[in-house]
């Protein structure tokens, strides 16, 4: 099933238990004394959802005609290994978990996203990835890349020291980032990366950092984690095959 709504739809038909309200409403605008008041409209989000579809291929035909006003895309629990697009130049969010991408997976050039969930594929090789998400998403302020090989942590056997040493590489060579995984990045832990690894230049940021979509962002990746750890055996363990 294909489905596009705004984000609000879309946060609470996957979390029901979860209200989250994004709906367009609208407001007042900020007047001068005898001047008339007009309202504006607040923006939605554009969500296009392929989840769970067993899909070996990306359905770019679907995809493309949404292309004008599409932020958010949906392509997790597929067959997938190729992510070839180059035209979604409003898209903020990609979420590619429970595919089987590899560390060599080749990105258009994409200043507008500023979120990627790529949550137990077949990544191994960090340095590969970390290079390419540097460079193809220059204003990225969440990745969530867990239950990859190249991102040890408790979900795959990690130890706390490989898991603290993937974390201050990631963060020193992209250095906006503002959440990994689950976890906020704080100004100590970018301190010790500095000090650990040769740091690359951020990105200055564009229109498309926006707040809320970030605030979404966070919502989005506590959710999937809470329901990770609630249902191990769904999340954790599903192989893909």
């Amino acid at each position: 099933m294909v489905w596009s709504c705004d984000l609000s739809c879309v946060l609470n038909r996957q979390w029901p238990k979860r209200k989250i309200s994004f709906s367009s409403h609208t407001v007042m605008s900020h007047t001068a004394p005898g001047q008339q008041r007009r309202p504006t409209q607040t923006p939605t989000f554009q969500w296009l959802s392929f989840a769970h579809q067993g899909l070996s291929e990306i359905p770019y035909s679907a995809i493309l005609a949404q292309s004008d006003s599409l932020e958010v895309l949906d392509l997790s629990y597929n067959l997938l290994d190729e992510y070839p697009f180059n035209d979604l130049d409003r898209l903020s969010t990609l979420i590619l978990d429970c595919n089987i991408y590899t560390s060599h997976i080749k990105f258009p050039f994409m200043p507008s996203l500023t979120m990627l969930c790529i949550n137990k594929n077949k990544i191994n090789n960090l340095p590969v990835f970390v290079e390419e998400i540097r460079r193809k998403f220059p204003n990225i302020k969440i990745l969530s890349m867990m239950n990859n090989e190249a991102a040890p942590s408790y979900f795959n056997g990690g130890s706390l020291t490989q898991y603290n040493d993937y974390r201050q590489y990631v963060v020193s060579q992209i250095p906006g980032l503002e959440i990994l995984d689950d976890t906020e990045v704080l100004e100590k832990e970018r301190a010790q990366a500095r000090k650990t690894y040769r740091i690359q230049q951020g990105g200055k940021g564009t229109s498309a950092d926006k707040p809320e979509v970030r605030g979404v962002g966070r919502q989005i990746v506590q959710s999937r984690v809470r329901a990770a750890l609630r249902e191990p055996e769904r999340y954790v363990k599903r192989d893909v095959n």
